[in-house]
């Protein structure tokens, strides 16, 4: 699938994410090398990470991207290297 089309994907899908509980950061990436889309995820919890990936919303991931094989890996994260103030609901939607 073209680059461009990919990231029109990402963007088109954006707002649903916003809704996802627990979804804290979506970021979305690319490896020019490689040619390999990524998404990485920041959850409040485990227990939202693990309801999100029953989603109907990540079981349509690789049909919408159209790839056979979706790679999946879950860390714990310590603790971040930046503070970042929390956004209202209405600050994040004008970002």
């Amino acid at each position: 699938m073209p680059h461009e089309e990919v990231r029109r994907l990402f963007e088109e899908r954006a707002p649903r994410y916003r809704e996802v509980p627990g979804l804290l950061q979506k970021y979305h990436g690319y490896e020019p090398s490689s040619g390999v889309f990524c998404g990485c995820y920041i959850f409040d919890s485990e227990e939202s990470r693990q309801a999100f990936r029953q989603s109907e919303l990540a079981r349509t991931i690789s049909a919408v991207y159209q790839v056979d094989e979706t790679r999946v890996e879950g860390y714990e994260v310590f603790f971040p290297h930046y503070e970042v103030p929390q956004l209202s609901t209405d600050q994040v939607q004008h970002i």
